[in-house]
């Protein structure tokens, strides 16, 4: 047996509703006219006729398929039906009721002062709208909606107002949308976010969000009660309240903030509307929050490296001052101590010269004895001279020789360890060399009496690591300024990308690590 059942849409049961509302409306506002005026004659008749166009509604509405017009007619017929009953209810009891039924010339009257009222009746409310739009538009107190907000807040994006200040008009414009309604702003990152702006204002408070928690509320489009009483219990307002909508500020997968939105108790809840035009202002300041991160890091680095350039036109400087100090270090030791050996020696010979041509043969041997001696000494001088400039064992032996060299020659006793794999640059090499020299120095000079000394030189993920330690008395490094020696090892260190930490404490001696950036050199393969 075939399937009869006939389905009705919601859009044909609203064309069927409205009918009825509009026959119901129509036959009583008849009936009244009928009791007042004796017109028309026969009312239920004309409400059975009414009534009867429900069911032609309800075919013809298989031709008219839009439920939006369905749902308007409906709107429109109950608030029409409702308007001419509430008139003649008024006009039954005011005037039926009190002067009874009208005669002859009065039911014209009444007849025509009814329908006049009606009409009236269906104007007063758009008009009265009308009017009040006009006069709040005048005095500026226009209720802007969420929409409106939403556009609002872009435009002035696009104007370079401040943030803070942005903020604050959107938490007021939020808060204009419906009467009595909270509005909050909350910025930051998920393990510290704070309540920037409240309107009404609200104290300060903060919000930490765990790690997988924050991923969710990143995602998530917007959250309602039971939405925000799992994932973020903490913003459930405590006060009486009555819808609220909880929106997370979010780009590119990290979480920038929130927005909480809550109406108070008996006002309309969000619609659709309402959340679309929430997740679209969420995105945009999103959006202007991480271009506010960007700037900030931009700013920041922009202040390192201002901060980094004055350092090395400092750096440069100082290299500059000490090369021209050296030169004249060297042009004073060239003088007092080479030249001076020199200048005697000549003449020294000139005196040998003299004696070997008066024939003392023994006189010019020990002449020549101390001659002899003079010269070594010279060259010791000289020696030392070069071994101030560029140590010669370093270029031929390389850094572990020449390190071991410069720590027999220290004050302290010291202990060297070289762990490298080969030969570094010999830039690297200089570096390194004439840092652990100064610093060998500086552990004579502070560390005391019966201090000792461990050097360690070894290689490291493209790096030539260089530590200095002793146990001697140390030093407070917060209260003491660094002296010259530690400036000339930074600049030295910083003209390569290296660096130097210091750890020292009273009583517990002073390390230094020097960190040099480099590769080792290629072994040479023999021919």
């Amino acid at each position: 047996m075939a399937d009869t059942t006939i389905l009705v849409t919601r859009t044909q049961r609203r064309w069927f509703l409205a009918t009825v509302v509009a026959a119901v409306g129509a036959g009583a506002s008849l009936w009244a006219l009928h009791l007042m005026t004796n017109v028309p004659r026969h009312p239920g008749f004309w409400f059975l006729v009414l009534l009867a166009l429900a069911p032609v509604a309800l075919v013809g509405s298989r031709w008219l398929v839009s439920d939006r017009m369905a749902a308007s007619v409906l709107v429109h017929s109950a608030a029409v039906s409702g308007s001419a009953l509430v008139v003649v209810a008024v006009y039954l009891v005011l005037v039926v009721g009190i002067n009874g039924s009208p005669d002859g010339h009065e039911r014209e009257v009444m007849l025509s002062s009814l329908f006049a009222a009606t009409v009236a009746a269906l104007l007063v409310p758009p008009v009265r709208g009308r009017i009040a739009e006009w006069v709040r538009s005048l005095l500026h107190e226009e209720k802007p909606s969420t929409g409106e907000v939403v556009s609002a807040f872009g435009a002035k994006m696009s104007r370079s107002v401040p943030m803070d200040e942005l903020m604050l008009q959107l938490a007021e414009s939020l808060r204009e949308t419906v009467p009595g309604t909270r509005a909050e702003i909350w910025t930051g990152t998920a393990d510290a976010m704070r309540r920037t702006t409240s309107v009404p204002t609200m104290p300060p408070a903060m919000l930490r969000v765990s790690g997988a928690e924050a991923t969710t509320v990143a995602r998530t489009r917007i959250g309602g009660p039971a939405w925000v009483s799992v994932w973020l219990p903490t913003l459930v307002p405590e006060e009486p309240h009555g819808d609220f909508r909880v929106v997370p500020v979010a780009h590119l997968g990290d979480l920038h903030g929130l927005v909480v939105v809550v109406r108070p108790p008996g006002t309309q809840e969000f619609e659709d509307a309402d959340e679309a035009a929430l997740v679209e202002l969420a995105h945009q300041l999103g959006l202007a929050l991480h271009n506010v991160q960007l700037d900030s890091a931009l700013q920041a680095s922009l202040e390192e490296l201002a901060e980094r350039n004055e350092e090395l036109q400092a750096s440069r400087l100082r290299i500059v001052a000490a090369s021209d100090a050296a030169r004249r270090g060297i042009e004073r030791n060239l003088h007092d101590g080479a030249q001076q050996h020199l200048v005697a020696l000549a003449v020294k010979i000139g005196l040998v010269a003299n004696v070997a041509e008066d024939g003392d043969g023994e006189m010019v041997a020990q002449m020549l004895g101390d001659l002899r001696k003079d010269v070594q000494a010279t060259i010791d001088e000289v020696r030392a001279l070069a071994h101030g400039i560029y140590p010669p064992l370093l270029r031929d032996r390389g850094l572990g020789e020449a390190l071991r060299t410069a720590a027999n020659r220290a004050g302290l006793p010291c202990r060297v360890e070289v762990d490298l794999p080969g030969r570094y640059p010999e830039t690297v090499e200089t570096a390194a060399y004439f840092c652990s020299t100064e610093a060998l120095q500086n552990a004579a000079k502070y560390a005391g009496e019966g201090a000792e000394v461990e050097l360690t030189v070894r290689g490291a993920d493209g790096r030539l690591v260089v530590e200095i330690a002793d146990d001697g008395a140390g030093y407070d490094a917060t209260e003491h300024a660094e002296g010259h020696g530690f400036t000339n090892m930074r600049d030295r260190l910083g003209a390569l990308g290296g660096e130097l930490v210091v750890h020292s404490a009273p009583g517990e001696g002073t390390r230094l690590v020097l960190t040099i950036p480099g590769e080792p050199l290629a072994a040479e393969v023999p021919a």
